[in-house]
């Protein structure tokens, strides 16, 4: 940008040269492109990062957002009054935020984001409606739900930040989990020997399954593997466009993938899939987008799933490597469009299967992504492993097959209006992505759908 202004300066005639009326034309060019060009930095926020607020700007301007030095001590959701009180000083400024306002009294109109706050574990973003008076901890204020682009207006935003591996909550829903993480100056190890690349979460899992009323004792099943991500939130704001509503937006997550399983045996499955979850994941991140405390919330449930018709013994390791992205995308002339892809590859580790039949294994998880306690987007990242044969009249195996696979599948839901965009009507499906591939097997088997 400065080049090409550079470059029409040195073209220009002299200012003294042109009439009073072109150089009034030219600085307010140079004003408009300065106006337009407001685009915001997108980082993880900083520990303590205080709320922002944007005050009515009447006369149709958008509001600008500007740090505080003010702080959301609590918030009581049923009925939806906070106190607002001075936040300590000595914050650390916020990436590409100017300094913090002068402190002044909380005024109906004002919109508020915050960061994860006591009432509010999920951060808060509002509009203040009635100022209801002063307490002991602050400024009780009565509010409304609100939208990002009251805060953001006319600027813009792009960006993807990774979430801190140790930030998640684990619950473990199996006995033998165990979970390790790896992040700047920081390693937790679970099983022995998991090594766990900077930035990623970890989590190994075995599990024993049914064993088959008409199987040997010998051929109790049994499923282990690992799943391996380093997620990031991915993040975009496009402006104002019409109508109030933002010229484009995005919300998604996206991430390295890795994972490795094993299925042995001969499981008790039927044809109706068996799914197992064993972990459930939470975090909320924060992004500092300029000024405003943008907090995302990250939900993951760690599945196994097992389906097939309980005949065939297999002895399958499969390892899988790659990256995905599910969200939603927002545009004027679109509306809410979904985004999904993943880019896997499989190297197999072990293939043998016995007798006839067919089974399929997923080591999954289902993600859901949204704002401030609003989830916006579903998605469900399912690679799989599965095994089929058929038995000639000898009763060995005629034609048999090894094949890895991956699905993503979910759905927008109304709740992305949060960025001030038209609501939803209803559930838009991300579309079903499906790609499969043969790891082993005979010459003549056919590819096919596990049921």
């Amino acid at each position: 940008m400065a080049g090409l202004l550079l470059a029409a300066g040195c073209s220009a005639p002299p200012q003294a040269d042109r009439p009073p009326s072109d150089r009034a034309t030219d600085a307010r060019t140079v004003e408009t492109t300065a106006a337009a060009d407001r685009s915001l930095t997108v980082a993880a926020a900083p520990a303590d990062t205080p709320a922002a607020t944007a005050s009515p700007a009447g006369s149709g301007k958008p509001a600008t957002a500007r740090r505080t030095s003010l702080k959301v001590a609590s918030y009581d959701s049923r009925t939806r009054r906070a106190v607002i009180a001075p936040k300590d000083k000595g914050g650390s400024p916020a990436p590409g935020a100017e300094s913090p306002a002068p402190p002044r009294g909380t005024a109906v109109g004002d919109v508020i984001a915050s960061a994860p706050a006591p009432g509010a574990p999920e951060g808060l973003l509002a509009r203040v409606t009635e100022v209801v008076g002063q307490t002991d901890r602050g400024t009780e204020v009565q509010t409304e739900p609100a939208t990002l682009n009251a805060l953001l207006g006319d600027d813009t935003a792009k960006g993807s930040v990774p979430v801190d591996p140790a930030s998640f909550d684990v619950e473990e829903l199996l006995p033998d989990v165990d979970v390790s993480w790896s992040r700047t100056g920081d390693v937790h190890v679970g099983p022995e020997g998991a090594t766990v690349p900077l930035g990623s979460l970890r989590l190994d899992v075995t599990a024993k399954l049914p064993k088959a009323e008409s199987g040997p004792v010998s051929a109790t099943a049994s499923v282990s593997g690992f799943v391996q991500v380093a997620p990031q939130v991915d993040f975009r704001y496009g402006g104002a466009g019409t109508d109030s509503a933002p010229d484009s937006a995005y919300l998604g997550v996206s991430g390295d993938w890795d994972s490795g399983w094993a299925l042995k045996g001969r499981a008790a499955v039927t044809r109706a899939p068996l799914r197992i979850p064993f972990a459930t994941l939470h975090a909320d991140p924060v992004l500092q987008v300029g000024p405003v405390p943008v907090v995302v919330n990250l939900d993951l449930k760690c599945y196994l799933e097992i389906s097939g018709d309980g005949s065939v013994t297999v002895d399958m390791e499969q390892s899988l490597t790659g990256d995905f992205e599910a969200g939603g995308s927002f545009g004027l002339s679109e509306g809410w469009e979904p985004v999904s892809s993943a880019e896997m590859t499989s190297t197999p580790v072990k293939s043998s299967v016995t007798a006839a039949g067919k089974v399929k294994a997923v080591l999954g998880a289902e993600a859901g992504v949204g704002l401030y306690g609003t989830v916006g987007v579903l998605a469900d990242l399912a690679p799989y492993l599965r095994g089929e044969a058929s038995v000639d009249t000898s009763g060995d195996p005629a034609v048999w097959g090894v094949y890895g696979g991956v699905d993503l599948k979910g759905t927008l839901r109304l709740q992305l209006s949060v960025f001030g965009t038209p609501i939803i009507l209803h559930d838009i499906p991300l579309g079903t992505l499906h790609r499969e591939w043969k790891l082993a097997g005979s010459e003549t088997v056919q590819a096919g759908s596990a049921t």
